[in-house]
Formats: structure tokens, sequence, C-alpha cells
């Protein structure tokens, strides 16, 4: 599919959904991309910003992908930081970022404005939204002939 770099700015949520036995969210999102080295990254904790929290921080993908006719998919799972028992799944957005990295292997980079995506439960329903924004920027094409010219070895000087 492509060799680049898959930056994603995960800006806020508005209306996400979820109890809490202190009756406040801490909500933070894990941000996934399978088939990377590192398939995963952690936002910081809003915490105390309940429903529509805000993070607006960057998250880094290195794709080295060779697989043709791939699916590529950006999942973000939506969790509730508890102190004294386990974190809760509030919701997830996934989205479909094939098209967006096609694009910028053929132009050098392309871009998704910041756009809202809605979150699916666990229950399978919709409620509330996350705001994000993706870029993609192709890596320099490397040559494949390890330096070769018309059958002679470049040599550094």
């Amino acid at each position: 599919m492509g060799r680049g770099l898959l930056k994603v700015l995960l800006v806020e949520a508005k209306g996400i959904s979820g109890n809490d036995f202190l009756g406040k969210l801490d909500p933070y999102v894990i941000v996934q991309f399978p088939g990377t080295g590192s398939t995963e990254r952690k936002s910081n904790t809003a915490e105390d910003e309940g429903r529509n929290p805000r993070w607006n921080q960057v998250f880094k993908f290195q794709i080295n992908s060779t697989a043709p006719n791939v699916q590529h998919k950006l999942v973000l799972r939506i969790m509730d930081h508890d102190s004294f028992s386990g974190d809760d799944f509030l919701g997830q957005a996934t989205i479909n970022v094939t098209d967006l990295i096609s694009i910028g292997m053929e132009e050098g980079k392309s871009e998704l404005n910041a756009a809202k995506y809605r979150v699916v439960t666990a229950d399978n329903s919709y409620h509330g939204e996350i705001k994000v924004a993706i870029t993609f920027t192709a890596a320099p094409k490397v040559e494949e002939d390890g330096g070769q010219v018309g059958g002679w070895m470049l040599m550094p000087n």
C-alpha cells in the first residue's frame, strides 16, 4: 500500500456517555492503527472534563505496508480513567484511511481536515462524537537497485 507517516490530531469529543462511581468522567483515548510496529498510542487523561473533553494531541504512526488491497482503519477507543477499579470503555470510532493513504502515495501528501465521527458505545448505539484531523505524508522513494547506474555501482566520494 505505501510507506510514510500518518499523523492524527485528536481534538475533542462531545456528548460522550458513561457513568462513573463518583459521578465524573476522566476520559482518555487509545488511538490504534493495526499493522504498524507500535500499534497504539494513549492520550492524556482529560481530568474533570466530563462528557465534553478536549485533548489537542498529535499521534504519529510509521506506515510500511506493501500488501495491496488492504483496508487501513484507525480505531479511537474512548476510555474513562478510574483510580479504584478498572478503566471503563465509553465508546469508539473507526475511520477508514485507505483512500487517504492512496492519495498521499500518489500526490506526496493528503489530509482530512478536522471532522466529527460518531462514537459507538458497547451496546452498538451511537452516543456522542469525536473530532479528529488526519494527515498522511509519503516517504521519499528509495532507489531499489542499491545505487547502481547503468550497471556500475556508485561509490561515495
